[in-house]
């Protein structure tokens, strides 16, 4: 029934798998948003100041886990792999289940393992989507279907805090984490039908599913310091991060400068987040197969880089409130509908091994890293004393690298493309 029901870009018979993957996205985001409201709760059990300390555990957490991923990817097949993987996370939430019955969730160590798992689940969890889609489909059907597929995304990012709201106070927040695994499940099934998809669609033999990747533990970090394209994503990722941190902190100063009422503060995050997941819902289904069309590859990636040189620009030379807002909303809805869909089609010319093992490094690792270290360099420069004025002029110029790294990566992702010889209809699963 999908081939009658339209998927953003996708042609009749690639609308199975684009609707298939809009609801492994959905169910895979909507898992996580479930468990975000609980975890952030905890935290603030913690307090403020353990926060950072949390944060840098991720980091550390990253160091352990990304090689035994690398281990995992040389020894499994990849038909087994993810659905295993997303599987263990479910067992791991059914632990959590049995855990806060047991100690409940007041109990700090509780409290911090549960922020630690939450965290690396998520970067884990998306990063590990987003590999199986390059695997499936190939540059050309990925700029058709990508803001398709992670609308779906979108649209579990607004379920996922509704089922919690509205179930927390029947089953607790221990009730919360068998929700999310019955939604893992969920996506495990979807998994299936788009790999299902991919063997009959694909063009050429799905034998390479029935191998391992290959290559070491290590070679995904291996492949991350010797290649400067995947170098390249390194620091376009650090850019947004750095960025973003210094927005984030700007937005901590401003609102409670500008509004004193703790309840009137909520309820404008609560709008901005509305506003936030509303244009990027409009974007992601309305235009961006459109404007990936009309901009290519490299048009879309220097969007976000070109609104933050102006957005800061802005907040520097009016450091208010509204400014902050409106610059805000901008660019996380071009974050979520343009940036990150674009950079995603960056790993469909990879090799496999790179697509599941460096990308891997670059979500999780270098994500990581870059918010640990952009809250560093925030604090740093703040302890200078430096003002809001003087951070936006800071981050102008981090801007314009981000512009140039931007116009780098798209003619190097076009080179690899004509070099390439597309299969007739995408990868192989």
């Amino acid at each position: 029934m999908f081939e009658k029901i339209k998927a953003g870009g996708a042609h009749p018979i690639e609308r199975p798998a684009a609707w298939a993957s809009f609801g492994y996205f959905f169910c895979l985001l909507a898992a996580y948003y479930v468990l975000r409201p609980v975890r952030d709760e905890m935290a603030m059990q913690l307090g403020r100041g353990v926060l950072h300390e949390l944060l840098t555990t991720v980091f550390l957490a990253m160091l352990v886990l990304v090689p035994v991923f690398g281990w995992l990817t040389s020894r499994f097949k990849r038909r087994q792999l993810l659905p295993w993987l997303y599987g263990f996370f479910g067992l791991n939430l059914i632990g959590f289940f049995f855990l806060m019955m047991a100690q409940g969730t007041q109990a700090p160590w509780v409290a911090r393992l549960f922020f630690v798992w939450v965290s690396v689940f998520n970067l884990f969890a998306v990063s590990v989507f987003w590999s199986f889609m390059a695997d499936v489909f190939s540059t050309e059907q990925a700029r058709r279907m990508y803001g398709f597929i992670a609308a779906g995304g979108t649209c579990g990012a607004l379920a996922g805090p509704l089922l919690t709201a509205g179930l927390v106070g029947f089953v607790g927040a221990k009730g919360l984490m068998l929700v999310s695994a019955c939604l893992l499940m969920g996506a495990i099934l979807l998994l299936v039908q788009v790999r299902r998809w991919a063997a009959v669609h694909a063009g050429v033999s799905s034998a390479a599913s029935d191998q391992p990747i290959g290559g070491g533990i290590f070679s995904g970090l291996v492949d991350v310091v010797r290649s400067p394209y995947l170098l390249a994503i390194c620091f376009f990722l650090l850019c947004y991060a750095l960025l973003s941190t210094f927005l984030y902190f700007q937005q901590i100063e401003l609102v409670p400068a500008a509004i004193s009422d703790s309840v009137e503060r909520t309820r404008l995050l609560a709008q901005v987040d509305l506003a936030v997941n509303f244009l990027t819902l409009l974007v992601q289904l309305a235009a961006f197969d459109k404007l990936i069309k009309r901009l290519g590859i490299t048009g879309m990636l220097i969007c976000m880089p070109i609104l933050s040189v102006i957005g800061f620009a802005a907040l520097a030379l009016s450091p208010m409130l509204s400014t902050l807002l409106i610059f805000g909303i901008l660019r996380r809805a071009g974050e979520y509908a343009i940036s990150k869909p674009s950079r995603e089609t960056l790993f469909n010319v990879l090799p496999p091994e790179q697509k599941y093992k460096a990308k891997n490094v670059i979500d999780t690792l270098v994500h990581r890293f870059g918010d640990v270290s952009s809250g560093w360099i925030y604090n740093g420069l703040k302890s200078m004393g430096l003002s809001i004025t003087a951070m936006s002029w800071v981050a102008v110029p981090v801007g314009v690298a981000w512009v140039m790294i931007s116009l780098w990566l798209g003619r190097a992702a076009r080179a690899r493309q004509e070099l390439a010889v597309p299969p007739s209809s995408g990868g192989t699963v």
